[in-house]
């Protein structure tokens, strides 16, 4: 795997990109009855500002898209798997040029980014078939929002800690690949969380370990929409298509404000967004 460029890497992940904007342009086409039932209306807004909000955070912090848009549709009453479905199929164009910008900047580790992608992809089909074909989505939910309460936790208690540089620590790379692509699918985010953080935690690098995680994201959230557009199909346009433009319009945004936040400031405002939100849903399932 070392003497694979990462030229190659790239090159598959615009012919990836290419085959799902090819497919997602032919259901347009061949599917205009759902286009008619695409309407404009308050409702879409809402999808577009937690699309805004979600890529302002991940443009600011390089991580928490997929959880702080999950928890803010299920905000909403997006059903659990429609909103992990969106949120992916939004997040194959966000990982995607992030992705692409950190092989031109050279901020990968190419033996980190192997340890993580062949895992990530395994755990991204299992929790993305689970969410589902097995699962019900309302008896899920108040479970689903119980795991974003803890990464809002989380993310929280780790803004106040300080992290010493170490040796770079790979070992657990495999194992903590799966496990955040595994509940990224299930509950729509948290494989920036998950892996990002804690191999940060270790003393690794911390532009290595987000140019590569970011990069492997890719693949992660690739995956999980094809097991989606399988089992679900892509019946939420609006949601979708919502979620892009508010990402598009925030991407430059997010990365303006990063020059007067400070990591440690936005970490502690995605908890706090996180938690409010997700003790709503969970007061709302339980009601």
């Amino acid at each position: 795997m070392e003497k694979i460029s990462l030229k190659y890497v790239a090159g598959v992940m615009l012919l990836l990109k290419s085959s799902l904007i090819g497919f997602l342009v032919w259901k347009i086409v061949s599917s205009p009855n759902e286009l008619q039932s695409l309407h404009f209306d308050k409702e879409f807004l809402l999808f577009v500002g937690a699309g805004f909000l979600a890529q302002i955070i991940d443009g600011a912090l390089g991580m928490a898209y997929g959880v702080s848009c999950s928890t803010m549709l299920l905000g909403i009453g997006v059903p659990p798997a429609i909103a992990s479905a969106s949120v992916h199929t939004a997040e194959v164009f966000t990982t995607g040029v992030s992705g692409l910008s950190h092989i031109v900047m050279r901020n990968i580790d190419k033996r980190l980014f192997f340890r993580l992608v062949f895992t990530g992809i395994i755990g991204a089909i299992i929790g993305a078939y689970l969410i589902s074909k097995i699962l019900d989505g309302k008896i899920v939910k108040p479970y689903i929002a119980a795991y974003l309460l803890l990464l809002g936790i989380y993310i929280l208690i780790k803004s106040f800690r300080t992290i010493n540089a170490k040796k770079s620590n790979w070992k657990y790379a495999p194992l903590l690949g799966f496990i955040g692509a595994f509940f990224d699918s299930i509950g729509g985010g948290g494989w920036g969380p998950i892996v990002t953080s804690n191999l940060i935690d270790k003393g690794n690098s911390p532009k290595e370990v987000i140019g590569t995680v970011n990069t492997a994201e890719f693949f992660v959230t690739f995956f999980s929409t094809g097991v989606f557009i399988f089992f679900i199909g892509v019946d939420a346009w609006k949601t979708v298509l919502a979620l892009i433009i508010g990402g598009v319009i925030a991407a430059p945004i997010g990365a303006y404000l990063i020059r007067f936040l400070s990591p440690k400031t936005i970490m502690r405002l995605v908890g706090v967004l996180i938690i409010t939100t997700s003790t709503y849903t969970i007061y709302k399932s339980l009601h």
